[in-house]
């Protein structure tokens, strides 16, 4: 059986803000919450589907691949949901600490100390021909890599880290009052359940520090501005060894001097004289893949378009390329020489005599000899 959408697991709808929906995973976490029901299955898969419904939707990224491809557009861009508990408290310990730190707790389990890094989003300028055919760029983003002296463990080398001494490593703090119970984050461990003996002097215990990365980006053939590349892995280090997050490259693309680009295909202007309109000539337009003769044909008019199939721009998804049109502008000269006027008033004439006798053959001379023979409708009147 298939996913159900996330809209649908939530109970929202698809216009719903970052807010309501997380005040709808509250109210599905809170019911199905597994301290809640203790050995219930559905709950759980219930539990485990609200929080992957709420991992896409409140993420901006993911909630537009999702409502533009669906959960295969997910899973082409690497998202597979969570293994278990662990990894959804781990992933949302702040906002479970914030749901159920009133009446019960989030969870018995100390909280991963690891976490994943964050994504990066780098903003690429490429020329008119870089987008088309593809091109290979080395970028520098700064970023949090780990930390070469202490392997991104936070500690010292040669130290460890311990259990924390305030919440005995659960990584929360349990007061009861009455008949409640107020369960709260540890203060001195935040919740990972354990601290370090020495942190690392480098990194101050982080396990991570800043600094510049060189980033090789391979451009595909056919993108366009707005496109963005998934660079899997080099993002942010992870926090005490949780996974890497990922490169986002935003594209911008400069526009042509010549060609205007719709999709896959391009659209450029041939101008052309009038004699070469009237007669038709060999003219050379550049293409992407340099100056082509195109063959305008005789009595072609302003604005017909003259089509090259498979010269546009190659499709980033699927086979061949697209097509390029030209709009033929047919010239009228300002000024013209002596021999020029000569020859045009000449053709003037022909067109006069050209018309004059066109007008002696229309339709509507030959009809008004036609109604001098045929009676009126008095002289019809007579006859009948």
């Amino acid at each position: 059986m298939g996913k159900r959408d996330y809209y649908e697991v939530l109970g929202v709808s698809r216009q719903v803000d970052e807010e309501e929906i997380k005040k709808a995973y509250r109210k599905l976490a809170l019911q199905y919450h597994p301290d809640r029901n203790p050995g219930n299955a559905e709950a759980e898969e219930y539990f485990k589907e609200a929080a992957e419904a709420y991992e896409v939707l409140h993420d901006p990224q993911k909630r537009s691949i999702y409502d533009t491809y669906g959960h295969e557009g997910l899973q082409g861009s690497g998202f597979r949901g969570f293994h278990g508990f662990e990894d959804i408290f781990s992933s949302f310990g702040d906002i479970f600490q914030d749901f159920f730190s009133f009446g019960f707790g989030g969870s018995s389990r100390p909280r991963n100390a690891s976490r994943p890094g964050d994504d990066l989003l780098y903003d690429m300028a490429l020329s008119f021909d870089e987008a088309v055919f593809g091109v290979e760029k080395e970028i520098q983003v700064q970023t949090n890599v780990e930390c070469d002296r202490c392997s991104g463990t936070g500690a010292e080398p040669g130290t460890r880290e311990t259990a924390c001494p305030m919440c005995q490593g659960s990584g929360q703090v349990v007061q009861s009052q009455g008949f409640f119970r107020i369960s709260t984050t540890c203060s001195r461990c935040q919740g990972a359940g354990r601290v370090l003996v020495s942190p690392c002097d480098h990194c101050r215990g982080q396990g991570r520090v800043r600094r510049p990365k060189r980033v090789e980006v391979k451009v595909p053939a056919g993108v366009d501005t707005g496109t963005r590349l998934r660079l899997r892995g080099e993002g942010e280090s992870g926090y005490r060894g949780g996974l890497q997050g990922d490169l986002y490259v935003r594209l911008n693309v400069k526009p042509h001097e010549f060609f205007e680009r719709d999709g896959d295909n391009l659209y450029g202007k041939v101008s052309i004289s009038f004699a070469q309109a009237a007669l038709g000539d060999q003219v050379e337009v550049p293409t992407l893949d340099g100056k082509k003769t195109v063959h305008v044909q005789a009595g072609s008019q302003p604005g017909s378009v003259i089509r090259f199939p498979g010269e546009g721009v190659p499709r980033l998804r699927g086979k061949g390329r697209g097509e390029l049109f030209f709009e033929v502008q047919v010239r009228i000269p300002t000024r013209i020489t002596q021999r020029q006027e000569e020859l045009l008033r000449e053709l003037m004439e022909i067109e006069k005599e050209r018309g004059e006798e066109k007008a002696r053959k229309w339709p509507w001379s030959r009809r008004k000899d036609r109604e001098k023979d045929t009676p009126t409708n008095h002289s019809r009147e007579a006859i009948i």
